[in-house]
């Protein structure tokens, strides 16, 4: 049987919301990281119908929005409640540096992955140092492929 209220529980839950309001976790948790030439975003979202999940890209910004329903039918009795509903939205910014084009998105298990590739111009790429030669080389060469483009 559950307990209605457990005075202590109370306590605690008032003292964290008092004091360690900034650490409280979000609504949405996630973690990012960069691997093999793409940025990775993974959110909790259990309990969330994969319908509701909706996930924008406008401009330089990243919108996540989910919903997840109380499962608690209208006129019962709730004895505890800790698990939140509602609307949830988490808002990215990117940098220029990432592909918008080509974001991908997967939702399994009650989370949400996005994969957001770098772009092509901004990897970092290995430059060819070459021995021998000098900076008059260097600026005739650079002359000559400008006149060639032109």
């Amino acid at each position: 049987m559950l307990m209605r209220t457990d005075p202590f529980r109370e306590l605690d839950r008032l003292s964290q919301q008092l004091f360690n309001g900034a650490q409280r976790p979000a609504a949405m948790p996630m973690d990012a990281w960069r691997e093999d030439g793409s940025v990775w975003v993974t959110f909790d979202l259990p309990g969330v119908d994969p319908d509701s999940v909706d996930v924008n890209v406008e401009n330089d910004a990243l919108t996540v929005r989910a919903e997840r329903k109380s499962e608690i039918k209208e006129g019962a009795e709730a004895l505890i409640t800790e698990r939140p509903t509602g609307t949830f939205t988490r808002q990215l910014f990117l940098g220029e540096t990432l592909d918008t084009e080509h974001i991908e998105a997967t939702y399994d298990a009650g989370v949400l992955s996005l994969r957001i590739p770098v772009a092509e111009q901004t990897k970092p790429r290995k430059i060819e140092v070459n021995t021998g030669g000098n900076r008059a080389e260097l600026q005739s060469h650079s002359q000559s492929e400008s006149e060639s483009e032109s």
